[in-house]
């Protein structure tokens, strides 16, 4: 037995942040998460890093983590490797954010996307996320696909 769910390839870190629940809320130019609002996502982890090191100063700065403590997240972030399906995470409200904004709450929000550059991106609210047993090769692709995730490794 299986169960379907929609999937959405993230590259690392940033699949890792979401799966260990440091990254809260989701960034896409378009509001690509809208339509599962309050439905469960599988996430897949992408062969490709992240382009960029803003996550890092964000994590170091915002979060206030050492070297080691990123070190750490980021490890955890490949405990099933790549290419993989390697999690849940339910998926909230999808807003977009305004071009002026308060500078504390643009903070905040920056700290949960783990991410500058928020104004006039579509921004998604993620929880309760989970790592499955093990992981579930896939391919990936782009934007939203469906995956059949074995029940035995649902958490």
């Amino acid at each position: 037995m299986a169960v379907q769910l929609w999937c959405l390839s993230f590259r690392q870190p940033y699949a890792g942040l979401v799966l260990d629940g440091v990254k809260t809320v989701e960034s896409r130019w378009r509001p690509l998460l809208a339509l599962l609002e309050n439905r469960t996502l599988a996430v897949h982890i992408a062969w490709q890093d992240w382009e960029g090191e803003e996550w890092r100063a964000a994590l170091g700065g915002a979060w206030g983590l050492s070297a080691a403590g990123v070190q750490e997240l980021l490890e955890s972030g490949e405990r099933f490797g790549r290419g993989v399906v390697a999690g849940l995470v339910d998926v909230g409200r999808t807003w977009q954010c305004p071009t002026s904004l308060p500078e504390a709450e643009l903070a905040e929000l920056q700290r949960s996307a783990v991410l500058i550059g928020l104004e006039e991106k579509h921004l998604t609210w993620l929880s309760n996320p989970r790592w499955l047993k093990g992981p579930l090769k896939a391919p990936g692709g782009r934007d939203l696909w469906t995956v059949e995730i074995p029940a035995e490794l649902m958490p």
